[in-house]
């Protein structure tokens, strides 16, 4: 019973952990403007170290779960959240634009991403039960981030410079990150060898991480993850100037963003639960489906109560799904590689989120419209659609026969 309670602090300090994390590194378009105006630093510029940040997050994805897989959740989260911490610090005192690009983007995008696989494959090796709600709450926290640390890098940045607010950001992380740190525990599924070796009904008792990693249903998680986040990377990333283009003031534009991102909260707990009843991959099916046509949709409004109702519907659906991929690797693969695993694919989604912004710049740079951008994300999202019901579990091991 100690252990069962004790999973639903996992959840908590995961939760909390991500909403710190990801606050921490999306402080940057908070802090855009100002820099820019301190430094002389462009635009474009600054934002260079955001798009670093992405791919850095997606490679060190991979490298930090693999590490977890080995080592342990709680040694990899401690070091990720001690280097965001000195990170952030050092990025406060860079004076060249290259400095600040290569200390923010490869340390804090790279660091950031030593919470979300290890704390994604932790969550899923404690819950037998409610697992797509439980990994779905951890999301949600991550998700909080927007709301929570994203005001607060605003207020800070209008009281201090940018530097002393990157700083007060730092301290942030150290202290609230560090010690929360400690409470990560390995699974009790993998506290004895035997244990470490078990899988799913699903999966090959015997699967090495390399047969995974090669296998056709690993190889359609990681296609369908990049699709998926493809799909709405443009929109999410488009959604305020799109607005401000169709003539919405930009106050009421970003409240379409916000409201995007609120949607999403609500979006991952009913996931989460439609997950644990009718099962994470029927679910994630036909949360794609409908993501796709959600895309299309902002194609068709102007007007704020258009974007309020697009935004509502898109943001619930797509911040919906995402946890789902975390549960379905937990059904298919060994719990003693989930690290990998769920790396891998946070990897291919990484990929997929760093295809957006520049794309849909690129449209609208050629045809002064983002029609054709939601024409072509509904594309994507049709093709993540069709992939992922090609995803096929295991083939069920035989059960070894009693000795005579």
């Amino acid at each position: 019973m100690k252990r069962s309670s004790y999973r639903w602090v996992i959840v908590a300090a995961g939760g909390l952990l991500g909403c710190v994390a990801i606050g921490s590194m999306f402080s940057l378009p908070v802090l855009l403007t100002p820099m820019s105006k301190a430094t002389g630093w462009s635009v474009t510029g600054v934002s260079g170290a955001m798009t670093l940040g992405f791919i850095a997050m997606a490679v060190g994805s991979m490298a930090w779960g693999g590490l977890s897989d080995r080592v342990g959740p709680r040694a990899v989260v401690l070091t990720g959240s001690v280097i965001l911490a000195a990170s952030l610090a050092l990025a406060s005192r860079a004076t060249e634009l290259i400095q600040f690009q290569l200390v923010f983007g490869l340390a804090v995008g790279g660091s950031t991403a030593a919470i979300f696989a290890p704390m994604m494959a932790c969550v899923t090796g404690w819950f037998d039960t409610h697992r797509s709600l439980a990994v779905s709450l951890v999301s949600a926290g991550m998700g909080m981030a927007p709301m929570t640390m994203s005001p607060l890098v605003a207020w800070l940045v209008s009281v201090h410079d940018w530097r002393t607010t990157l700083l007060i950001v730092a301290a942030i992380v150290a202290a609230v990150m560090i010690p929360l740190s400690f409470l990560v525990r390995r699974p009790p599924a993998l506290e004895t060898d035997a244990a470490a070796s078990a899988s799913p009904d699903d999966a090959p008792n015997d699967m090495s991480v390399g047969q995974a990693l090669r296998s056709p249903q690993f190889a359609i998680l990681l296609a369908t993850n990049f699709l998926c986040c493809a799909t709405h990377s443009g929109p999410i990333f488009h959604t305020v100037s799109y607005a401000v283009a169709c003539g919405i003031p930009m106050m009421l534009a970003v409240s379409i963003y916000s409201l995007e991102g609120l949607a999403g909260l609500g979006g991952r707990v009913a996931f989460g639960v439609l997950g644990d009843r009718f099962g994470a991959k029927r679910v994630l099916v036909l949360g794609l489906f409908a993501q796709a046509f959600g895309a299309l949709a902002y194609a068709s409004v102007s007007d704020l109560g258009g974007f309020y109702a697009v935004a509502a519907l898109f943001g619930f659906i797509y911040a919906g799904v995402m946890p789902l991929y975390a549960v379905i690797a937990r059904e298919n693969f060994p719990l003693r590689m989930m690290g990998t695993v769920i790396g891998g694919t946070a990897m291919a989604g990484g990929l997929g989120m760093a295809t957006g912004p520049v794309t849909g710049g690129l449209i609208f740079d050629a045809f002064a419209s983002y029609t054709w951008l939601f024409v072509g994300s509904w594309g994507l999202g049709i093709g993540a659609f069709l992939i992922a019901l090609t995803f096929k579990p295991f083939p069920k091991a035989r059960p070894t026969p009693a000795a005579a």
